[in-house]
Parts: structure tokens; sequence; C-alpha cells
């Protein structure tokens, strides 16, 4: 969890636009002369599209420091602030984006990694996979199918149990956890998520420097990624000296009312 960044703290053209597959295209954004990447795998930006003022976040999917091109892989459905506007020809067009901020942290000691989400994590997971240099179990969840030139690491790849749900949770109930202490990175649907924080932090035991689970988006309220900006919970919760458990209890009823 960090600050809340400024939206519009950079303005960029659409270079480029590529569809990878029925729910995902490629944006890539130039001109970002002062932009400057976390180096933190799972980096976020809020995207602001031509005639909005809301925003909406993405995982920065590459950074190419020489070209400045920020590249961000958007996931789009029958309808959204981003999607309409994804699928048009959007090359040209000027968006703000903000400072990037990123929440990945490997504990030390940890021997491996586990990375689960759904297609919106898909660019995390990417990232993530090719930084580490420990073992990484990945699983995928996509209506897609397999995108097999995606990831450069192993991955399972599974479909969602109908339409617009997840079965995350029971996959992540599932799994045979490799052996000593390693990192759990998980994002996907906030419902999901709460269940899957709930059982990793009481049912497994493990320590919250052990994993990081992140709601992208709510299956009752639309995908609209970070609906409630955690940075002002954390730093709340900080200054009032509450664990990092207690924070994310605070987080996910803030998501609840939301």
């Amino acid at each position: 969890m960090n600050a809340r960044p400024d939206a519009r703290a950079h303005s960029g053209t659409v270079t480029r636009r590529e569809v990878l597959g029925d729910h995902l295209i490629r944006i890539a954004v130039g001109g970002l002369d002062a932009f400057r990447t976390t180096g933190v795998p799972d980096e976020w930006v809020a995207l602001t599209v031509p005639g909005q003022f809301q925003t909406r976040y993405y995982t920065v999917r590459s950074w190419d420091p020489a070209t400045h091109e920020l590249v961000l892989d958007v996931v789009v459905h029958d309808e959204g602030l981003v999607t309409e506007w994804a699928r048009t020809d959007c090359v040209g067009d000027v968006v703000g984006v903000s400072e990037p901020k990123g929440s990945f942290e490997l504990p030390a000691g940890a021997g491996w990694v586990v990375l689960v989400g759904d297609l919106t994590a898909l660019p995390a997971i990417a990232r993530i996979g090719s930084a580490v240099d420990l073992p990484v179990t990945a699983y995928v969840e996509t209506p897609d199918g397999p995108l097999e030139d995606y990831l450069d690491f192993p991955v399972t790849w599974v479909g969602p149990p109908a339409p617009g749900e997840s079965g995350l949770a029971d996959l992540v109930r599932s799994l045979d956890w490799p052996d000593g202490p390693g990192y759990f990175w998980m994002a996907g649907e906030s419902a999901q998520m709460r269940e899957i924080r709930r059982y990793v932090r009481h049912d497994l035991g493990m320590e919250s420097a052990a994993y990081d689970v992140m709601g992208y988006w709510s299956g009752s309220r639309g995908r609209q990624r970070r609906a409630v900006d955690p940075g002002p919970i954390y730093a709340a919760g900080k200054a009032a000296g509450r664990t990092d458990e207690q924070i994310w209890d605070d987080y996910d009823q803030a998501r609840g009312q939301a």
C-alpha cells in the first residue's frame, strides 16, 4: 500500500495499440520523458483517458528508459471507463499517467515464489516471474485460454468456473505449498481475495511479510481496480499503531462498503 499518486503527474501520447486476446489490449504511451520506474515488479499507475476525470489503475507491463515508452495491458469487458476507449483506434490520444507505486517485496530468506491471479493480474505476474531469481510457481485464470507467448516461464492456465466468475479461492485452497519460507503474491476479484487473505493468515498461519493478496476489481460493482485507495487507509492505520493484518481488515471493510 502506498500514498495516492497524482493521476496527472505525466502527460503522454498513445503510440501503438495491439490486441493480445479477446479481453486484453496492449496500449503503449510515449513522450513520458520525466517518468521514473520504481523498479518494483508489480508497480501500477493511474491512467486518465480523454474525456474523463476519473482514473483507473493498471500494472506497468514494461518501461523503456531509452524511448520513454510505457506499456500497459488493459483488460476489457462489455463496458467500463477505459474499456470503451481502449476498443477505439486510440493511437494519437493524449492520456494522463501518475507516478508509479508498487508493493511487491520479498522477505529475507524466501526460497520460492507462488503467483496466482486472473487476467487483470497477468501483467504483474509476468514481471514478477521474470524479475525474481527464485523457483516460481504460477497460476493464471483467464477466459481467453492460454496466452502462450506472454510469459517467459512456466505457468498453469485455468479457465473460470463460469463467465464473470472466479475459482481462484478454491484453487489456492487446493495447492501443495513448497517447503520452507517463501512468498505468495495474488491479485484478482475482491471477494475472492478477502477469502484467500483470511485463509493464508488464519488457516496457513503465514506471516504478513510472506504474502501480498490484493483485490483488483469487484464482481458486484464491475472491474474497477483499486476503487478504494489503500494509501490513506494504510497511512491512518500506521499512525494509529495498527498491525498490517488489522489495516488489511480495515481495507476489506472499506471495499465492502464502497
